[in-house]
């Protein structure tokens, strides 16, 4: 009989501590916010607000939200298509609990052609990209966030939106679009290097391959890394030159690097330093008043570039 009362008395114990565990996992992208009773939060996923708590949302992050953006496509044979996405929306959701934001929905739509000959891969049309792009920023600037950062989480969209933010001067908008760009700190990196077991890589490879152990190891079949190799091919050969099949000639498994040596410390290491960085952007951006000044600025004196008084 007293087996059984010590037995119940664990039981309600452990329950105990496992409700209180899952309350504080469940509001770890959660902020309190004025308004809402002390006990409650709100979140910083855009997708999991109620339509009043929104509204709350858009004044708490000061009208800044954060497009994590990546794309569809093989990663090895270790990793998720969805890696990118994953990767750089845990970014924003982590960085959204140091310096609230609100955080857009899983977005994917990014540059992939070069992606195209592998099964998974969804790549739409160049046209389809920009205007998803540019609908997005209009309908979050509708909704009220005037500054919008992209945290991009895929290689293959740099170019493309660099491009996209350039072409933010083409027509006047009433919000401005900002690109995080991290810049990995040689500390940080030293420590990650020491505990690489080689140093090729830039896909799918050992760090890649950590932060996705870190985030997501459920999703991660490291002993499938050496299915196939990732070693740079180098098919073509062109000195001061650049065509759009360079990737493919260099890597046509979609692979570079090995990721056998991957673990999850390194990957904890880029995530926390970055989400942390990430955090310091969107502070920064909140205080920021000088780009929709000089937006405004620069959309009056292009929309009649020969009337001195304008400037």
């Amino acid at each position: 009989m007293k087996y059984t009362s010590f037995n119940k008395n664990v039981v309600v114990a452990l329950t105990a501590l496992l409700i209180c565990l899952s309350q504080v996992l469940s509001a770890s992208n959660r902020t309190s916010i004025a308004g809402i009773p002390q006990n409650d939060t709100i979140s910083a996923a855009w997708e999991e607000l109620t339509s009043g708590d929104f509204v709350k949302a858009v004044k708490l992050s000061q009208g800044v939200c954060i497009i994590p953006m990546g794309v569809i496509e093989k990663h090895g044979q270790q990793l998720p298509l969805g890696t990118d996405v994953y990767t750089a929306r845990e970014l924003a959701l982590r960085a959204a609990t140091m310096e609230y934001a609100v955080v857009f929905p899983f977005y994917y739509a990014g540059q992939i052609y070069e992606a195209k000959h592998q099964p998974g891969t969804i790549a739409y049309s160049p046209q389809m990209l920009y205007n998803l792009l540019d609908e997005t920023c209009r309908e979050i600037s509708r909704n009220g966030f005037k500054k919008i950062i992209i945290v991009n989480g895929h290689g293959g969209n740099n170019n493309f939106l660099h491009y996209f933010c350039q072409t933010q001067l083409a027509q006047e908008n009433d919000y401005s679009v900002f690109l995080y760009t991290p810049q990995m700190d040689k500390e940080v990196q030293d420590k990650i290097n020491s505990l690489r077991s080689n140093t090729i890589g830039g896909h799918a490879d050992e760090v890649e391959t950590g932060v996705m152990m870190y985030i997501r190891p459920d999703l991660v079949k490291k002993e499938r890394a050496s299915l196939e190799s990732g070693a740079d091919m180098n098919r073509l050969t062109l000195p001061n030159g650049y065509t759009g099949i360079w990737w493919y000639g260099k890597y046509p498994n979609h692979y570079a690097g090995d990721a056998l040596g991957a673990s999850a410390a390194m990957g904890e290491l880029s995530v926390t330093f970055r989400s942390e960085q990430l955090s310091r952007l969107v502070k920064a951006v909140k205080k920021d008043k000088s780009t929709e000044e000089l937006q405004r600025a620069f959309y009056k004196e292009a929309a009649n570039p020969l009337d001195t008084k304008a400037r």
